[in-house]
């Protein structure tokens, strides 16, 4: 599913891009699902499990300001399905063999001035720095400079170090910094999926614009790799989306 050279740009530059891959009426299935989250967050005053609002000023939750839905997997299963979808698991298959599980949904509407985390790793917060996480990002909607697409530094997964992190009560998630001039942008249209390592420096800013950025992201692993804080049988938002 694979070529030689997509195999090499991996393991090299530490990400892959498959423009399109999710297209006519599954990607417009997906984008319904997204619109009903979106209308169950929207319809929230406070964080619920699974589902938290934007940030205020305050550092307060925004009343109808939905910023993410954490284990969306767990909630939805029709979005598990899209998690399991063959030209996806297909070409993790390529990297990680045959099995494969996945942990750690996530919906990010990144609706209208909507936050995101800015420069991290992954595997920060996974407490490893296995090579063997795949993250994938998938766009359902088209993703540009002004709304937050990906970026990424090619090659940083290399030196298998996890870079410092810091956190505010302020922002969701954490972040480190990095060398500007490193950074390069990933515009995608929408229905384009990217893997890229867990140890892979990247991030998103804010939306600038009046649109939304629908994405789903998770990590793919192999089924039997042993993640102490994420164990499989035990941990409820990780699922078998590949059978060997």
């Amino acid at each position: 599913m694979l070529s030689n050279e997509e195999i090499v740009h991996f393991n090299e530059d530490g990400y892959l891009v498959f423009e399109r891959l999710i297209e006519g009426d599954r990607l417009a299935y997906y984008l319904d699902v997204c619109d009903e989250l979106v209308a169950r967050g929207n319809a929230l005053t406070a964080p619920v499990p699974h589902f938290s609002l934007e940030l205020g000023p305050d550092n307060a939750p925004i009343s109808g300001l939905l910023h993410k839905v954490q284990g969306v997997c767990q909630i939805e299963a029709r979005i598990l399905a899209l998690a399991c979808e063959q030209a996806i698991v297909d070409r993790v298959a390529a990297l990680l063999g045959a099995e494969l599980d996945c942990f750690g949904t996530k919906f990010f509407p990144k609706l209208a001035g909507g936050t995101s985390t800015h420069w991290h790793q992954d595997n920060y917060y996974f407490g490893t720095t296995s090579d063997q996480v795949i993250s994938c990002g998938i766009y359902l909607q088209d993703a540009d400079l002004d709304n937050g697409c990906l970026q990424i530094v090619p090659g940083s997964h290399l030196s298998g170090e996890i870079a410092e992190h810091q956190s505010s009560p302020s922002m969701h998630g954490s972040w480190t910094q990095i060398e500007e001039a490193k950074a390069v942008a990933l515009p995608m249209p929408a229905g384009t999926v990217a893997l890229f390592s867990a140890n892979l420096l990247h991030g998103t800013v804010d939306n600038q614009s009046e649109r939304t950025r629908y994405s789903m992201a998770w990590h793919y692993i192999p089924g039997e790799l042993n993640l102490e804080n994420f164990p499989r049988g035990d941990y409820e938002d990780r699922h078998l989306v590949r059978e060997g």
